[in-house]
């Protein structure tokens, strides 16, 4: 069976707007271009999936339910533009900040691969032909470490990565230019 290609995607400051801890679905707002970008993804036949560090969890901000509910908003608001997200995958711990049981190392929090490897596994995808399009340096240097090819967009904390230490194959304005190089990259 055919290995899927996948456009991973971080959620906060790459698909939504970075506010701090999205902790009430009145703060989200998703980026005009993310329909359109996703949608490119969709009809490149890639998968879109996200990957998203969420220790508002850990620190007792919000529980995992509301996570949820909030990832079921993004994909309605996004389809009701005909833009899919294939996969939703969330880090609730951190590694020395809030209780248990979220209070723990693990092998999902970025910049590990636990994520990614668990979609991969999910949705039949091959990282080596895959990409991750965030705005931190802990997605580059996940996306790396899987030998996904790491996009780093300028939105979110992306205006201040240093790209010489986190080397991404490119660096892009926003998602809707992330995407547009990937499709050109993929074809």
């Amino acid at each position: 069976m055919k290995k899927n290609t996948a456009v991973f995607l971080d959620r906060d400051g790459t698909i939504n707007e970075e506010v701090g801890y999205l902790d009430s679905l009145g703060k989200l707002k998703i980026f005009s271009q993310t329909a359109k970008a996703i949608k490119r993804i969709n009809e490149s036949g890639m998968k879109a999936v996200v990957i998203t560090n969420q220790s508002g969890v850990a620190r007792g901000l919000f529980e995992e339910a509301f996570v949820e509910q909030l990832h079921e908003r993004i994909r309605k608001e996004l389809q009701k533009q005909g833009a899919i997200i294939d996969g939703f995958y969330f880090c609730p711990h951190h590694p020395t900040e809030g209780q248990a049981p979220y209070l723990r190392v693990c092998t999902c929090r970025k910049p590990e691969t636990g994520m990614l490897l668990q979609a991969a596994k999910d949705l039949n995808i091959d990282l080596s032909r895959s990409y991750m399009i965030g705005d931190m340096a802990k997605d580059m240097e996940m996306a790396a470490r899987a030998g996904v090819k790491g996009i780093l967009v300028r939105t979110g904390y992306g205006a201040d990565v240093d790209t010489s230490a986190v080397r991404p194959v490119y660096v892009a304005e926003d998602i809707l230019d992330a995407v547009n190089w990937i499709v050109r990259d993929f074809e």
